[in-house]
């Protein structure tokens, strides 16, 4: 028997994308609702009671008016902002930590990390889970992304004629996943995060520039590698480049796939590193970190 699963906002990008990798997968069947009903909270909420989970593609507010209606026995993942760092919830990011994918195989409630954090924490809680770097450290975060995770009016921006070519965005410094990459990045004091958006549908690099003076042990951008390759060994979706990476990176390298990659980009003489995570913001940054996410909590594996 196929596992029922109700996508409450099935229509924008990221519940499309899970519709679709379920239809690929073949194990699953969504339960929907006519288009009159998609608003109205008893039939919703009748939906997730037929489901064996919710996954809710929805805005904040939206999200948690979702989860005010939902069953008591409801099982729901959110891939909104809105419970990210909410008590009761289990951050969806299985490789974060040892015993994470367990924690959300069991859990009621998850929050699917935002695409930007996924490559920020990828980056960071290795760092300071091992005491290599302070919580406390003056950080800077810069970042890239195509403009399909920006919403309709960006995404209508660049496909018309004469997109902008490449933007800075959220200039006032208050990212709204500035508050899961500190927590589960393991920080205490917020860093300066960066976002652009490149003329691309798809595709990510998070990047944490370090002097490795800044590193709370003494070590080598090599050894720093090595860190990361133990760190995520067996990790099925995360991929480390072991050594100094000094080639071009392109953001659209993981595209259509749920995968992550680490590079360590360093000038050793001057003590200066670039840690580089890259990702497709609708593969392990949105729709396929949700599907792994979902077949964790339906004992489905990942």
């Amino acid at each position: 028997m196929s596992a029922r699963i109700f996508i409450d906002g099935q229509a924008g990008t990221t519940g499309l994308g899970i519709a679709q990798r379920l239809a690929a997968d073949g194990g699953f069947t969504l339960v929907t609702l006519p288009e009159a009903s998609r608003k109205n909270p008893e039939a919703r909420a009748e939906a997730m009671n037929r489901a064996d989970l919710t996954v809710l593609c929805l805005p904040d507010d939206a999200a948690r008016e979702a989860v005010a209606i939902a069953p008591q026995n409801a099982r729901i993942l959110d891939a909104s902002t809105a419970h990210r760092v909410a008590q009761g919830w289990v951050y969806g990011f299985a490789e974060m930590l040892p015993g994470q994918a367990e924690k959300i195989a069991g859990a009621a409630r998850v929050a699917n990390p935002g695409c930007y954090a996924t490559g920020a924490i990828a980056l960071l809680r290795p760092l300071t889970g091992l005491g290599l770097l302070a919580a406390d450290a003056p950080l800077s975060i810069n970042a890239v992304s195509g403009y399909s995770g920006g919403g309709k009016s960006m995404i209508g921006a660049h496909e018309a004629a004469g997109g902008p070519a490449f933007e800075l965005y959220a200039l006032g410094l208050k990212h709204k996943h500035l508050p899961e990459i500190m927590r589960y990045g393991g920080l205490t004091r917020a860093p300066v995060f960066v976002p652009s958006v490149g003329h691309f549908a798809q595709g990510m690099l998070v990047c944490v520039p370090l002097h490795l003076e800044q590193l709370a042990k003494p070590g080598s951008a090599a050894q720093l590698a090595d860190a990361y390759a133990d760190y995520y060994a067996g990790a099925e979706n995360i991929a480390v480049q072991r050594g100094i990476w000094g080639a071009n990176l392109d953001p659209e390298g993981l595209n259509d796939t749920d995968r992550l990659e680490i590079f360590i980009c360093a000038n050793e003489e001057a003590g200066q590193v670039v840690l580089v995570a890259r990702l497709d913001n609708l593969g392990k940054g949105a729709s396929g970190a949700a599907v792994q996410n979902i077949k964790l909590m339906l004992g489905l594996g990942a």
